[in-house]
């Protein structure tokens, strides 16, 4: 197939075409910001349901429900390990390069009032509250938030109960997954208005910040590129390897999909096809529908870099001395705040606010140091977000014996 009538290939024209015009008519490219909103607004639509039915289908299609809890156990134990790993990286690499060392910023100039929306959403939730909002109120409120955690409780729950009525279920059953067929159909229609997307997210971006922006803060944009880069390939590479899959093969069978969300600066935009396609790499569905909504929320690998990374950026910006202590406690901080907010609007930012604000060593207002770049930032955290939790997807499947070898192979290899 010729490269322009590819997916990949047209959002890869429409980035370039957005960076153009945000570039020479700033004015023209800011107004363009509607199409990448509506094109997220978009997949945020079909999200909740589309998990609802792959959970829901893979655990009440499989037999023994205590391979679901086995696939629990190891998915969290799994994004705990690899997540921390990701902190640890952005803070040794940070300290190494210290992009922020020679700004010499006075934290008394900083506009606190820019980001007190982000400090807001960081605040006041303790563990126990995080824990007890995965319950929702109500499953219609679940899914008109789009809680994409308190989805999966509720669609974990109805698979159970679905499962243990045996053939008076199978109506039901038969329904659902028609039903995820339908949804599925949905996808693929939103998926052709990506391009669309991908150029009126950029345009806004390059028209709002402009070029200007990244020249100022380009060492602390590269080291976070070239630092994401190194987890995939010197982490997340050898996992992947481990499990019998190449990172460099993943990394091309999902090009479509991390161009989406390269092109958008979300992850999010790029999860249903995701799913889709690890499904057809043979990844029991189960798998797929557990281990992907969650990683959204505990797995953001890519996220995890960029906030440890940009505390000790703001820190070394504002001549604030950290301590080896004082990062070793901001890291503990980021492995509890870094859970539970990719719905928030400019999650990584209220994690940010939130972790600083719990330290309370380096300045909060500091936060508007990065306000600028942090969708420039967004594009590599989506990108590395969407390759970690599908890494996360096989290697959990192949623990439990839930992935079709020959599908595997004879997908990644074609």
């Amino acid at each position: 197939m010729r490269f322009h009538r590819t997916l990949y290939g047209q959002v890869l024209i429409a980035t370039v075409l957005g960076i153009a015009l945000g570039h020479f008519f700033p004015s023209a490219g800011a107004s363009m910001k509607p199409l990448g909103d509506a094109f997220i607004k978009l997949v945020r639509m079909i999200i909740a349901p589309v998990v609802f039915c792959t959970v829901v289908v893979g655990i009440a299609g499989v037999g023994d429900v205590k391979a679901v809890g086995k696939a629990g156990i190891l998915t969290l134990l799994y994004f705990e390990i690899v997540s921390t790993v990701a902190l640890v990286i952005g803070l040794i690499v940070v300290n190494v390069v210290k992009p922020g060392a020679g700004m010499n910023v006075d934290p008394a100039t900083l506009d606190a009032g820019a980001v007190a929306q982000y400090v807001t959403a960081g605040r006041g939730q303790s563990v126990t509250d995080f824990l007890v909002g995965i319950i929702p109120t109500s499953a219609a409120d679940a899914f008109a938030k789009s809680d994409i955690l308190q989805v999966l409780c509720f669609s974990v729950i109805f698979g159970l109960a679905l499962n243990a009525t045996g053939a008076a279920g199978k109506p039901v059953f038969d329904f659902i997954e028609r039903l995820s067929h339908v949804f599925f159909g949905i996808v693929s229609i939103i998926m052709k208005t990506a391009p669309i997307g991908a150029f009126g997210a950029m345009a806004a971006t390059i028209g709002s910040f402009g070029v200007g922006t990244l020249a100022q803060l380009i060492k602390l944009i590269v080291t976070f590129y070239v630092t994401s880069a190194l987890f995939v390939f010197a982490v997340l590479g050898p996992i992947a390897w481990w499990n019998g899959v190449g990172i460099w093969r993943l990394i091309v069978y999902f090009k479509e999909e991390l161009f989406v969300a390269f092109g958008t600066s979300s992850s999010e935009a790029a999860m249903p096809q995701v799913m889709v396609k690890l499904e057809r790499l043979g990844v029991e569905r189960s798998i797929v529908g557990l281990v992907i909504p969650a990683g959204y929320s505990f797995n953001m690998d890519g996220s995890a870099i960029y906030q440890a990374m940009a505390v000790v950026f703001i820190a070394q910006a504002t001549n604030t001395p950290l301590t080896i202590t004082d990062q070793l406690v901001i890291l503990a901080i980021l492995s509890l705040t870094s859970k539970g907010v990719a719905g928030v609007a400019g999650a990584a930012l209220v994690v940010l606010a939130g972790t600083l604000s719990a330290a309370g060593r380096v300045p909060v207002a500091g936060v508007v140091l990065v306000l600028g770049i942090h969708r420039f930032m967004g594009q590599a955290m989506a990108v590395t977000n969407t390759i970690g939790n599908s890494v996360a997807t096989i290697v959990i499947g192949r623990r439990c014996a839930q992935v079709d070898e020959g599908k595997l192979r004879g997908e990644l290899n074609g």
